[in-house]
Formats: structure tokens, C-alpha cells, sequence
């Protein structure tokens, strides 16, 4: 839960609204320690007491905010801002987004939870002299381009079974042999889309694992999905789950004294049939992951759709892990270590078995296999890896979720160290503070060996950065030569020329406007909340689609009329 204005580009919490109630604390005593649970619950990942996580530090408040307050800010944050509360407008300008709605919390779990805050003290100062970082940080903006890509509405899909949102749509691709579109939903749902748009459920993952877990808000659930290059012949299909905890023995853990708030699982499933429009077949755990909080966890698993058989990419399985949320717990050696699992992309070949389990290979070519490091580590220095991208000519791009300030993409290289926590985008951040704020890179940069992004932009701009493709279709041949990407919360629409990506150099980014059905949108318009939570995905053909998570509506970019 949070108490002020946060970037929901960082805590993944769905943005519907739900209507403004106040509930009087009288009548009611307040159980802190069931208080400290509920924080601890919906909270914790965000805030603390000591200095400002992804969210402000909520030590303090006591005489300064009253319960009231409070009680109507987790209720309907939207309200207060409209209203123009000083204190709502005044967290709403800082963090640059609204807070969602958490009056779905039962009454008394809210009472609690404020009661615990208001005891908490203001956080003691160090004595240290202040550093000033920077407020804004990249001053230019990002400039339409004067193209305007053109919607189709595909579909909407169906209500799924968390009582709270209807559809958690996140990733789509295509199926190897029919090539029928397939799309999953963080519910735990995987559709086949034929070329009818007739939709039909592949699989509910949520019946194959008992202890299958999903949050809206925080990332959790089916967070994706992957078809090994030879599925004609082995069919050999790969998805990735959370569970609560620890409900087996993890292949990579962080110290025993540490909580495990979730497990990322691998599953490889050997299908009976490699054409069924619903999956049959054997389900063979490949790897388990802990994670010491609810965010940042495994956003996406994606093999390199150019290799060829014989080419040394082929069929290795690459694996975007973000921290597990290990800054906002104030545990930075998590990702900062390249011992450690968490925040790089792994690689990995799920056909050998020369893994510490036994379960999968690692490939000799790996950059830190035969020295120090983890053998599964391809690359470094990531919060939140959420997308893998190839292009046409080999290379890679990924795109990371920053903290508070920058959304950033990178060419990704084996044995590349990206930064983070100690860089955000090309600034500096001062580990002795708060990873919140940024500073310029030191001159005596160059000997730490950082890779900076090849682009870019702040959260003037958006809060949070969604990967996207090269477009390959044929049907609209101005966005040839483009990497189109976006912005997640706002639902703006960008694009890169891949002529101009040049690694040490941030490529311009131009934004797309967008019409549906002959007239000028945004998608915000048509999400009609405050946050789109944008995804893209590429069919057979090349073509590019735009999935509003918000509302769980699937669009086409097609050519105009």
C-alpha cells in the first residue's frame, strides 16, 4: 500500500479507481502489530522510515498529516490531488504520478496500518553536509517525430479471476508452426489468436502448479514465455511462475538470515502435440530463483530468433532478472555482485545439464564461466530488465525500468557491466545516499568500466520504459529501419532509428502520435485511466501490436486508409 504519490512505473499496481468512501476511526481500536503486517504486506516494497524508496519515507507524520488524511489519501489519492489538497498536489508534483486507489482493504487492516505509521519517528540525521542531486536531470524533451501510426482494435480479452482487475495481458509472439499470435496473461492464462482473431486458451498454469501465486501491481504471476528454435522437433515450450516463499530448494539464494518474499520458477514442457490449441504434455522444473521482495522479479525468458543451427547463439535461453526489489530493502550487495543472480540477464542452454542442478548447461561461452562470477551471468547492472529484443542485423537491445529518474536502453553485451546501483542511464548515484537521487558522473569515470545506454529520457517524460521491436512487416513501409518502443504508464509511443544506434552515444527519441478509426488518440484516451500500462508484441509477419494492460484491449498498427 502507499500512503503518498509513488511512480507506478516501480510498484506495477493496477490504476483503476475505485469510488471515494470514508470510514470514521470510531468504533474501532487499532492493533499496530497487525498494522506492521499489513505494511509490511502492501507497503514495504516501496516505503520505509528511514529515507525515500521508490516512495517517501512515511517516519514523521504523526502532528503533520492526521489519520483522516490518510484514511481518504489510501482511499482515492485521485480525489485529494483533484481537490487540490496542498500536501496531495505537492507529493503528486515530486513523484510525477498518482498513487491507485487501496480502498478494496478491509476497513479495519486500514485503520491498523495508519495506526503503525503514525508511531513511527522521524528518521535521525547522519550530520552529513547535504548533496544536491539532480531534479532534472535530462533537460531536453522527446519531440514528435511528424509520423502518426494508425490503430486497429483487435480485441478485448476475456475477465480473468482476480477480483480486483479483469486481465493482466503482458507479452505476445507467435507460434513456430502455426504461427497463430500467442498472447499470455499474468493470471496465469496463455491464448492462441488465429487469423480470424478467434481466441482460445492454450493453457491456465494456474491448474498445472497449486502454489501458483499472482499480485496485481507487483509483476507476479505468468511472467513469461518461450518456444525452444527446434519446438517442430522436440516441442519443447518455456514459461516462468511465481510462487509464495519458498516451496522448494532454490538454485540461487541471497543468505539464510534474508527473507524470501517469492520464487521465479522455470518450467520446460514437452508437449504431446506440438499443434494442439491446448497444451498436453509433461511439465520438468528447470530453475528456481528467490527474490527478497514482490518486484522486479523474471520479466522475460527469450531465445535468439536469428541464430542458426550451428550458430553458437542457437538455442540458448536468455533470462531477464531484475533486483527482486533488494534497493527498496536497503540490500544492494544483492545486485551488485557478480556472484549473484539478481539484476543481469543470465543465459543459459536448457537442453544441457552441466548446471550446478543438473537441470540445464551452461555454455562455454558464457563471459564468466572459468573465473570469477556466476557461470549464468551473460550481463550486469540491471534494475528491471523487462524486454529482449534482437534486430535483423544480431544485435540486442533491452530496455530497463529505472528508479526515480531514468528509463534507459542498452545494447546488450556478454560480460557488460550496466551499473546499476551504482549508475542510472549515464548518472551517477552516491551509495552512501539515496539511490532517489542522481548526480553527474565523476571524471575519473572511465575506470569503472560502465556500458551507458544507447538511449533515454527522465521521468518529465514517462515513468516507466517498455521494450518493444524492430519493425519487419511489410504492410507499413515508413517504420522500416525503426525500434519501436514506450512508456508505460502514459501509453506514449516512440521509436529509434536502428541506422543511428551506436554503442557510448544516446540515438534520439522521437515520439509517434496515434489515430483510430480517422481521428487523433492517445491511449490514455482510450484506457480512459490514469495509467495505460502499455506492452507491444510482434506477430509472424513482422507486423507490430499494441497491448493496453489496463483494460486488456489488443490493437494492430496498421496502414492508413
Amino acid at each position: 500500500m502507499k500512503i503518498l504519490y509513488v511512480p507506478l512505473a516501480s510498484i506495477r499496481l493496477a490504476a483503476s479507481l475505485l469510488i471515494f468512501f470514508v470510514i470514521p476511526f470510531s468504533g474501532h481500536s487499532q492493533n499496530v502489530n497487525r498494522g506492521a503486517q499489513v505494511f509490511e504486506l502492501h507497503c514495504a516494497n516501496c516505503h520505509n522510515f528511514k529515507d525515500d524508496g521508490i516512495g517517501p519515507q512515511l517516519g514523521g507524520l504523526k502532528g503533520i498529516v492526521d489519520k483522516q488524511y490518510l484514511l481518504d489519501f489510501i482511499n482515492n489519492p485521485k480525489a485529494l490531488i483533484d481537490a487540490n489538497v496542498a500536501r496531495a498536489q505537492d507529493k503528486y508534483k515530486k513523484f510525477k504520478s498518482y498513487m491507485p486507489s487501496f480502498s478494496h482493504l478491509d476497513t479495519k487492516d486500514l485503520q491498523d496500518v495508519i495506526a503503525f505509521i503514525l508511531e513511527k519517528p522521524s528518521p535521525k540525521s547522519l550530520g552529513k553536509k547535504e548533496k544536491i542531486g539532480l531534479e532534472n536531470p535530462i533537460k531536453a524533451g522527446i519531440q514528435y517525430s511528424g509520423e502518426t501510426i494508425y490503430l486497429k482494435k483487435i480485441l478485448k480479452f476475456p475477465f480473468t479471476y482476480t477480483p480486483q482487475v479483469n486481465a493482466r495481458i503482458n507479452k505476445m509472439t507467435f507460434h513456430p508452426i502455426t504461427k497463430e499470435r500467442i498472447i499470455s496473461d499474468l493470471q496465469g492464462k496463455i491464448y492462441l489468436l488465429d487469423d480470424k482473431d478467434r481466441l482460445t486458451e492454450f493453457l491456465d498454469i494456474s491448474q498445472h502448479f497449486p502454489n501458483f501465486t499472482n499480485k496485481p501491481g507487483f509483476a507476479t504471476g505468468l511472467g513469461s514465455f518461450a518456444f525452444h528454435p527446434l519446438f517442430a522437433q522436440n516441442k519443447l515450450f518455456y514459461t516462468t511462475h511465481t510462487e509464495p516463499e519458498i516451496n522448494g530448494p532454490s538454485d540461487f539464494t541471497y543468505g539464510d538470515s534474508l527473507r524470501v518474499k517469492l520464487q521465479w520458477i522455470i518450467t520446460e514442457w514437452t508437449l504431446d502435440d506440438p499443434i494442439a490449441k491446448v497444451l498436453k504434455g509433461r511439465a520438468r522444473e528447470v530453475m528456481r530463483v528467490n527474490v527478497i521482495d514482490q518486484v522486479h522479479g523474471m520479466q522475460e525468458i527469450s531465445f535468439n530468433p536469428y541464430a542458426k543451427l550451428g550458430d553458437p547463439d542457437f538455442g540458448l535461453l536468455y533470462i531477464g532478472l531484475g533486483d527482486g526489489g533488494a534497493l527498496e530493502q536497503r540490500r544492494g550487495f544483492i545486485p551488485n555482485n557478480s556472484e549473484h543472480a539478481w539484476g543481469k540477464v543470465l543465459r543459459i542452454d536448457p537442453l544441457g545439464r552441466n548446471s550446478q542442478n543438473g537441470k540445464y548447461g551452461i555454455p562455454a561461452s558464457n563471459p564468466y564461466v572459468g573465473r570469477k562470477g556466476l557461470d549464468e551471468v551473460f550481463a550486469q547492472g540491471f534494475r528491471n530488465p523487462n524486454r529482449i529484443s534482437w534486430l535483423k542485423d544480431g544485435r540486442i537491445i533491452v530496455s530497463n525500468i529505472g528508479q526515480r529518474h531514468i528509463e534507459s536502453l542498452y545494447l546488450l553485451k556478454a560480460g557488460k557491466n550496466y551499473g546499476w546501483p551504482l549508475r542510472e542511464g549515464t548518472f551517477a548515484i552516491d551509495s552512501t545516499l539515496s539511490t532517489n537521487t542522481v548526480f553527474p558522473l565523476p571524471k575519473n569515470d572511465v575506470r569503472f568500466g560502465y556500458t551507458y545506454p544507447i538511449a533515454q529520457f527522465d521521468h518529465d517524460e514517462g515513468n516507466a520504459i517498455m521494450g518493444g521491436f524492430e519493425y519487419t512487416g511489410k504492410a507499413i513501409p515508413s517504420l522500416r529501419g525503426k525500434y519501436i518502443f514506450g512508456e508505460i504508464v502514459r501509453g506514449r509511443v516512440f521509436y529509434i532509428p536502428i541506422s543511428e544506434i551506436k554503442e557510448g552515444t544516446q540515438t534520439r527519441i522521437r515520439e509517434l502520435k496515434l489515430q483510430m478509426d480517422g481521428l487523433p488518440v492517445t491511449l490514455k484516451d482510450l484506457v480512459k485511466a490514469n495509467k495505460v500500462d502499455l506492452r507491444f508484441g510482434q506477430d509472424a509477419q513482422g507486423e507490430i501490436y499494441i497491448i493496453t494492460k489496463a483494460d486488456g484491449n489488443l490493437y494492430q498498427i496498421v496502414p492508413s486508409k
